[in-house]
C-alpha cells in the first residue's frame, strides 16, 4: 500500500494465511519450506518480497516476463527477476529515480492534456467578446445555457471515471483527447445557438470521460504523500490554460480581425485541433500501469510496482473478475466522502464562473475588448505558481486541511472585497475601485484553484482499494460538478458592471469550503485518536493488533508513524 513501509527490525510475515489481501501477504507459488523467510532489512536497502511466476499474469507485459534462467547473487540485477524464494532489494536512490521519471515523463504530459481540455472548455469566454455573441445574436440567457449545457453532460457522464478500471488507459485517454479535440474544433462551424449548444454538450461528455479520473490514475503510480504535488502539477494546467487562452485570444483578435473568418471561429479552430494531434502521441506515451511504462527499465518497473506494494496478481484481479463492489458500497455510505464532495461543489461555484466570465467582467470595468483579453492572463499565471507552491508544501508537511482552510478564507475575503467595492463604488474614485477589484481577482482565483487541488487529493488520501479511490472520485465529481450549474449563472448582464450578487455568492461558498474542511478535520482526528488508543491497548495486553486482518478503515502514511514503530504492526492513520 502506498505510504506504508516495514518497521525497522520487524520483518514482514510470509505466511500465506495471514491476510486475504495480496498487498499485505505476497503471493507464493511454492510451499513455505520452498520459500524461506527473508531476514530483516539493513538500512538503507529496503527488502521487498516479489512474486516471480508471471506466466499467468500478462498485465506486466513482455518486458517483465521471465524467459531466462534465474540469476545468482553475483549476476546483474538490471531487467531480471529474482529466483523463487529470493527478495528484491532496492535502494532509496533507485526509488527516487523511478519517481523522477514519472515526474518528467508522465505528469507533464497529463498536465498538457488537461491544459488542452480546459482550454477548449473555457475559451468560450474569450470567444464571447471576440464576436461570438454578436454573430450568433445570443442573449445573456442563451450564453448561460451554452455554459450550462457543458456541465449537464459533464455531470451525467461522471460515472465514466470507473472506465479507467475497464479499458486500458492508453487507449481510453487517447480516444477522449481525440474526441474533445474534434468537437472543440467543430465549434468554429456553428451558425446558430442550437448547433453550438449541442456541440457544448458533446464536449462535456468527452471531457467528463478524462479529467475527473486522472487523479485516480495518478494514484496507481504515486504513494499518497506524493500525490498532492503531482495533482497540483496536473490541476495547475487549468489556470495556465486560461492564461494561455487569454493571451492567444489577444493575438487572434488582433491579427485576424480582417481575416477570411471571424476571430472567434479562428479561436475555436486554433485552440481545438491540436488536441487531435496530441491524441496520437497519447496512444504511445500513456502507460497502462507502472509495469508497462516504456520509459522505465525492466528493473525500474519492478521497483515502481513493489514500492506501491501492489503485486501483479493483485492488479490483474482488480482489473478483471475480482472487481471489488464491496468497496464501492462502503464509500457510498461513508459521510467523509460526501463532506469532500460538498467542498468540491462549493469550490466549483467559483471555479466554473470566473474563467468564463472574467473577460466580460474586465470589459465592464472599462477596458476595451483587446485589453480585457490581455488582462485576463496575469491572474491565472499567479494562480499557477500558488497552486504548485501549495501542493508542494502540503506533501512535505503531509497535511491537507490547514492549506485548504487558509486558501478558502483568503479567496472568500477577496470575493467579498470585490462585492463591497462594487456596492460602494459611488464613494470611491473610478481608478481606485477598478484597481481594487482587479487586484482582488488574483487571490480569489489562486484561492479556489489551490482549494480544488487539495480537496481532490484529500478525497483519495484515505482510501485503500483502487475501487474505493475510483468511487470516491466519482462521488466527488457527481456532486461537486453540480456547482457549475449555479456558477455559470452568477454573472448575468443585468448585474453588470459591478456583479455584486455573483461576487458575494462566491464569497459565501468559499466560507462553506472552510467550514466543511474544519468538520472533516475534526472527524479524522477523532478516528486517529481512537485507532491509537486501540493499538496501545492491544499492545499493553500482549496481543497483536488484528493480526491477519486488513485494516482498511485506517489509512496509512500519516504523520503518526510512531504507532507502527511502537507496535511492529503496519498501523495506518488518516492524513488531516
Amino acid at each position: 500500500m502506498a505510504g506504508l513501509h516495514p518497521s525497522p527490525g520487524h520483518p514482514s510475515s510470509t505466511s500465506s494465511n495471514t491476510s486475504s489481501n495480496p498487498r499485505f501477504t505476497p503471493v507464493s507459488y511454492g510451499s513455505e519450506e520452498e520459500n524461506p523467510e527473508a531476514g530483516p532489512a539493513k538500512s538503507p536497502i529496503l527488502p521487498l518480497r516479489l512474486e516471480t511466476n508471471f506466466k499467468d499474469h500478462q498485465d506486466v507485459g513482455d518486458p517483465l516476463d521471465i524467459n531466462e534462467d534465474a540469476y545468482g547473487e553475483s549476476e546483474e540485477l538490471e531487467g531480471k527477476l529474482p529466483n523463487v524464494g529470493s527478495a528484491l532489494r532496492f535502494t532509496p536512490e533507485e526509488e527516487s529515480e523511478v519517481v523522477k521519471r514519472f515526474d518528467r515523463r508522465l505528469v507533464p504530459f497529463l498536465a498538457l492534456l488537461y491544459l488542452l481540455s480546459f482550454l477548449d472548455r473555457s475559451n468560450i469566454g474569450n470567444a464571447k467578446i471576440a464576436g461570438l455573441k454578436d454573430d450568433l445574436q445570443l442573449s445573456s440567457s442563451q450564453y448561460e445555457w451554452l455554459l450550462t449545457a457543458f456541465y449537464i453532460t459533464y455531470i451525467l457522464f461522471e460515472w465514466m471515471t470507473l472506465m479507467y478500471r475497464v479499458v486500458p488507459p492508453h487507449m481510453y485517454i487517447s480516444l477522449c483527447v481525440c474526441g474533445w479535440g474534434l468537437v472543440a474544433s467543430f465549434q468554429c462551424l456553428a451558425t446558430s445557438f442550437e448547433g453550438l449548444v449541442i456541440l457544448r454538450a458533446l464536449l462535456g461528455i468527452t471531457e467528463a470521460a478524462f479529467g475527473p479520473g486522472v487523479p485516480f490514475y495518478l494514484s496507481l503510480f504515486y504513494q499518497r504523500h506524493e500525490l498532492a504535488f503531482r495533482n497540483g502539477l496536473f490541476i495547475s494546467a487549468a489556470p495556465l490554460a486560461t492564461s494561455f487562452a487569454s493571451s492567444l485570444a489577444y493575438l487572434i483578435v488582433r491579427f485576424s480581425s480582417d481575416g477570411p473568418i471571424s476571430p472567434w471561429r479562428t479561436l475555436f479552430l486554433v485552440e481545438g485541433f491540436p488536441s487531435v494531434i496530441v491524441a496520437v502521441f497519447a496512444w504511445f506515451l500513456i502507460p497502462d500501469s507502472p509495469g508497462k511504462a516504456a520509459f522505465l527499465t525492466r528493473r525500474q518497473r519492478m521497483v515502481a510496482q513493489q514500492r506501491l506494494e501492489v503485486s501483479t496478481v493483485d492488479y490483474q484481479q482488480s482489473r478483471g473478475s475480482q472487481f471489488k463492489w464491496r468497496e464501492i458500497l462502503k464509500i457510498a455510505s461513508d459521510p467523509k466522502a460526501y463532506l469532500a464532495a460538498f467542498m468540491f461543489f462549493s469550490c466549483n461555484v467559483a471555479f466554473s464562473s470566473m474563467p468564463v466570465f472574467l473577460p466580460t467582467i474586465l470589459q465592464d470595468m472599462g477596458y476595451s475588448s483587446l485589453h480585457a483579453q490581455a488582462l485576463s492572463a496575469p491572474p491565472y499565471l499567479f494562480a499557477f505558481v500558488v497552486v504548485l507552491i501549495t501542493a508542494y508544501a502540503s506533501d512535505r508537511s503531509r497535511s491537507r486541511s490547514p492549506y485548504l482552510i487558509g486558501h478558502a478564507l483568503i479567496s472568500s475575503l477577496s470575493y467579498l472585497t470585490i462585492a463591497l467595492t462594487g456596492h460602494f463604488h459611488s464613494h470611491l474614485p473610478p481608478w481606485l475601485h477598478t484597481l481594487i477589484r482587479y487586484l482582488c481577482v488574483y487571490p480569489a482565483i489562486a484561492g479556489f484553484f489551490s482549494a480544488i487541488t487539495i480537496v481532490i487529493t484529500w478525497s483519495m488520501d484515505n482510501r485503500v482499494e483502487k475501487e474505493g479511490k475510483g468511487a470516491s472520485i466519482a462521488i466527488l465529481n457527481i456532486i461537486g460538478q453540480c456547482g457549475p450549474l449555479l456558477g455559470t449563472r452568477l454573472y448575468p448582464e443585468s448585474d453588470g458592471p459591478w456583479y455584486v450578487r455573483g461576487m458575494a455568492t462566491c464569497s459565501v461558498f468559499m466560507v462553506v469550503v472552510a467550514v466543511l474542511a474544519v468538520i472533516l478535520r475534526v472527524m479524522l482526528q477523532r478516528l486517529n485518536r481512537a485507532a491509537a488508543e486501540t493499538t496501545y491497548t492491544i499492545v499493553e495486553q500482549g496481543g497483536p493488533a488484528d493480526e491477519g486482518e486488513e485494516r482498511d478503515e485506517l489509512m496509512g502514511g500519516g504523520r503518526r508513524n510512531d504507532l507502527e514503530h511502537s507496535t511492529g504492526e503496519k498501523t495506518l492513520v488518516y492524513i488531516i
